[in-house]
């Protein structure tokens, strides 16, 4: 469904990828882990044609997005920020529904708003939060409304920025338990940035870790305990001595 090859991007002097490659099959749940300023970011906004590389080509569904209509390309995607980047203006049902209520997939208001309603259900909320605003809401259920307007299009890929950021460990599961059970229903294809080694185990069927700009490390999460990559293994530990210079 995705994919990179050979991705090179670089701001001023700031070379950030140099040589990203990576293949996301159809259906499928790839996290990339990593440092940060290691460009995860980036590779995620390549994909969706935020950041235009210097060199390299991306293929979403075998074609490249520079040739796709922006607005029905972009239909494909859902994305839940790292932030929740929620309207603080608009209530919660008017969140979700947001994509449902403009563009190319606008639909009368009262559908929207069903629709926003049977979301929130999926991600575990009430219908009476959905005429509430995002400030009244705690930072775990604000969370679940991110995830519910990610799912609200029915999108063919999702995009999740550091889900679990700013949760306790309890909620960190839940949300968890919840991406990977709706990536599944939904048949989706799953890129996911994350620090979170409790996330990539529970979300990931593969995992590729990036440093430095390329990739240095890829496989099934499966294999990522027993593999014998210093990057990887530094990481995965949490230790300061390794081949990644902490910054004293």
């Amino acid at each position: 469904m995705i994919a990179l090859n050979d991705i090179h991007k670089s701001f001023g002097t700031n070379q950030v990828l140099r040589g990203v490659t990576l293949d996301v099959p159809k259906g499928t749940s790839l996290v990339i882990i990593g440092g940060s300023g290691t460009g995860k970011s980036v590779t995620i906004k390549s994909v969706l044609g935020l950041v235009t590389p210097d060199k390299g080509e991306i293929l979403v569904d075998g074609k490249p997005p520079a040739l796709r209509n922006r607005d029905a390309f972009l239909a494909r995607f859902g994305m839940l920020f790292q932030g929740g980047a929620l309207f603080d203006s608009l209530r919660v049902w008017e969140n979700v529904a947001f994509r449902l209520l403009r563009g190319s997939l606008k639909q009368p208001k009262d559908a929207a708003r069903e629709i926003a309603i049977e979301k929130l259900r999926r991600v575990g909320l009430k219908p009476d939060v959905a005429d509430r605003f995002p400030g009244e809401l705690s930072g775990g259920m604000q969370k679940r409304v991110g995830l519910a307007r990610a799912i609200a299009a029915e999108p063919e890929i999702i995009f999740f920025d550091e889900p679990t950021t700013g949760l306790d460990p309890i909620m960190s599961g839940v949300i968890n338990d919840l991406i990977r059970e709706i990536v599944v229903e939904m048949g989706a294809t799953a890129m996911t940035i994350t620090h979170d080694m409790s996330s990539v185990r529970a979300i990931a069927d593969t995992v590729a870790m990036l440093h430095d700009g390329v990739i240095q490390w890829t496989g099934p999460v499966a294999d990522m305990d027993s593999a014998d990559d210093p990057y990887l293994r530094q990481f995965i530990s949490g230790s300061a001595d390794g081949p990644i210079e902490s910054v004293r």
